[in-house]
């Protein structure tokens, strides 16, 4: 089937802006609470700055259970939530809930995992010299970890670029749903390869940016 590409290129463009809000949007408000809930899972834990047993227990339990369930699955599940928090079910703004919801018990695990990573030495030491707590936080232990949060950052946005596609399946608009229903749907392959070549050329260029980030951090 040969595309319309003189009525489907403004289709095109309006399902690019859409996947554009789903992931900046997501990567903002999930990059900033996910941050937040690495911090918290890493000095609540036993030996923590903050250690406390019942406090890390329930934000472990909770991310080990949302972060194994299938997206296309969980942004269902969480129907009734978005429709209380969002005020619908449709739309390209109504699965930001679900996706911020999603991307940020991601996000947590990977920040806890790469505080993990950090020397403890640096952290006595800080200690040692009257640093508070809060300070050592924000001050050592995040700067410390940052390269390889940087590069944790990049591979959850391509798991959010992952999520705004599968989105279109319940009315988010976007790329994902532009090559399901005038693709897949219709046999019209040259869609659905041009929408599959866009979304490779994003990611890369969104990894390419990490890499050199995380290049550009080590070397500080």
């Amino acid at each position: 089937m040969k595309a319309d590409w003189e009525t489907l290129s403004p289709v095109l463009w309006l399902s690019v802006l859409q996947t554009a809000y789903m992931v900046f949007w997501t990567m903002l408000l999930a990059g900033l609470l996910g941050l937040l809930l690495g911090v918290a899972l890493h000095t609540t834990r036993p030996g923590g700055l903050y250690a406390h047993r019942a406090v890390f227990g329930v934000l472990n339990v909770l991310v080990d259970i949302v972060r194994p369930i299938p997206f296309i699955i969980f942004i269902t599940a969480v129907g009734p939530l978005t429709l209380l928090v969002m005020g619908t079910t449709i739309g390209t703004r109504s699965v930001l809930f679900p996706m911020v919801a999603m991307a940020t018990f991601f996000i947590g695990r990977i920040v806890e995992q790469n505080l993990v990573s950090v020397d403890p030495a640096v952290v006595e030491a800080a200690r040692a010299m009257g640093a508070s707590r809060f300070r050592i936080v924000w001050s050592v232990l995040v700067p410390e970890a940052l390269a390889p949060l940087v590069l944790g950052y990049t591979f959850v946005f391509v798991a959010v670029v992952d999520m705004s596609a599968m989105a279109g399946y319940v009315g988010g608009g976007g790329l994902g749903d532009f090559a399901i229903t005038y693709g897949y749907q219709q046999f019209d392959w040259p869609v659905t390869l041009l929408t599959v070549a866009i979304i490779v050329v994003v990611v890369q260029c969104a990894q390419l940016l990490g890499n050199t980030l995380a290049r550009r951090v080590l070397h500080r």
